[in-house]
């Protein structure tokens, strides 16, 4: 049985804006050796499955900084401490980022995005029946198109390399299980 590692001290090694970086020394409960372990310490993060009446995902295209391309997602973003859930959270980036409003909004599923190295929690949200109904508010550091793609097209666009990003394509998977009914 794979027991937990007992934490001998941890010590924080950086602030930067949207995730810290802390150093934890650990003590292996097989080998009881020490080791140090990094762990970046980011806030939670939603994904926002948001479909329109007639079965269309709403999706966006910006450009990441990380790989240096231009990515088809959908909308998403940050926890921010106002935020009153996960749920609110989603709801606001799919309005501020894309202007479409739904109904029904709730969690469809959540993942750890990389539990070996990461703390955090990316939650994916689902709102139907979406509409375009107001203007976008983007961040300073956004620059995003919104584009309407047809449910029917998303396996093909993974299986094409036209979604790249992993959560995208994690709630995805999300979307198709509760479009099978396995998820509520």
């Amino acid at each position: 049985m794979i027991k937990p590692w007992q934490k001998l001290s941890s010590k924080s090694l950086g602030n930067f804006r949207i995730f810290s970086v802390r150093s934890d020394r650990k003590i292996s409960p097989r080998t009881r050796q020490p080791h140090d372990f990094y762990v970046i310490e980011a806030g939670n993060w939603v994904n926002v499955a948001a479909i329109t009446s007639d079965q269309q995902l709403v999706m966006v295209e910006q450009y990441r900084h990380g790989t240096n391309t231009v990515e088809l997602e959908i909308p998403g973003g940050l926890i921010e401490p106002g935020d009153a859930s996960p749920v609110a959270a989603g709801v606001r980036e799919l309005r501020e980022e894309t202007g479409y409003e739904g109904a029904n909004a709730r969690i469809l599923g959540e993942i750890f995005p990389n539990p070996a190295i990461m703390n955090n929690v990316c939650y994916t949200i689902l709102v139907e029946h979406c509409e375009l109904r107001r203007s976008v508010a983007f961040d300073s550091g956004e620059d995003l198109i919104t584009k309407l793609v047809p449910l029917a097209e998303l396996p093909r666009l993974i299986a094409a390399r036209k979604i790249n990003h992993s959560l995208v394509a994690v709630a995805l998977y999300h979307l198709e299980l509760w479009q099978r009914g396995l998820k509520p």
